[in-house]
């Protein structure tokens, strides 16, 4: 396993791994105050709002109903109360920061990566792209934001490092893909690859996807990896220590995806180790 995880460090510090980044990398945050799992962000919403009792834990479907009876503002408005708070990164946040990945993919809406990257580098040197909601910016499938959170009208052609946020985040505009309607927009596109910037599908050409804190076990969570994931390297990672569901496991096969059997705290660890010394 050693010498897996120092291939893994040789990578991302080469710039030839991604780091695919999902909400189970909140749980290497001890202080993070936000939801941290799709049934969490549910219960957080539905603490808040009356929906029907059977879809109160289904975060797309709660939040579906939500934005049907009371009005799209308040969906917003919960999830800006839910991420309200900014999780201190971790100590593997700061080493993915810090390694030579020139692109981010970060699935989830707390802002934690964003902050590494403030933190380890100058406030130019990286910019963000965010997946919108059709029905806030209709015709608009991304939105371009500076490090300091300023609105860009297109991406500065000499932006190294891009942190990719496919489902929008609180920070800097609160911007989400969360009800199913948001969805069906996105997933209706998604195999043409429409609503994926241009500026991911480049970069992605070739090279690796190390999964981090994801896991596969629903059909959504699948056909974003697998579309983020298309025309890139045949060779991927990820640390997922429980047991696959039968569909998680044909997904890991059909994708060549190496499933990393550590707790994702003891492989952070191994990894960081291995970033320094890379």
């Amino acid at each position: 396993m050693a010498d897996l995880i120092d291939e893994i460090a040789l990578s991302l510090n080469a710039g030839t791994t991604i780091p695919y980044l999902g909400p189970g990398m909140l749980s290497l945050c001890p202080d993070s105050r936000v939801p941290a799992t799709p049934l969490a962000l549910a219960e957080r919403m539905t603490a808040k709002v009356s929906v029907p009792h059977k879809i109160r834990k289904r975060l797309t479907q709660a939040a579906q109903f939500i934005e049907n009876f009371k009005h799209r503002k308040s969906v917003v408005h919960l999830m800006n109360e839910a991420f309200a708070t900014s999780p201190a990164p971790s100590p593997l946040h700061l080493a993915l920061a810090r390694s030579g990945a020139g692109l981010w993919v970060d699935t989830w809406y707390d802002d934690t990566l964003a902050h590494a990257l403030s933190q380890v580098g100058p406030q130019g040197s990286w910019a963000q792209i965010q997946g919108l909601s059709q029905s806030e910016h209709f015709g608009n499938w991304t939105g371009n934001y500076a490090a300091d959170g300023g609105l860009l009208p297109e991406l500065p052609k000499d932006v190294a490092r891009l942190l990719y946020k496919p489902l929008g985040s609180r920070s800097p505009a609160g911007n989400y893909l969360v009800s199913d309607s948001d969805f069906v927009e996105v997933l209706t596109e998604i195999d043409i690859q429409t609503p994926i910037p241009a500026v991911v599908q480049a970069w992605r050409t070739g090279r690796s996807f190390l999964f981090l804190g994801c896991r596969f076990d629903d059909q959504l969570t699948r056909c974003f990896a697998r579309q983020i994931m298309k025309r890139s390297s045949d060779h991927h990672w990820a640390v997922l220590p429980e047991e696959p569901t039968r569909m998680e496991a044909l997904f890991l096969q059909e994708q060549n995806i190496t499933r990393i059997d550590l707790p994702l705290a003891q492989f952070a660890s191994s990894l960081v180790d291995a970033l320094q010394v890379k």
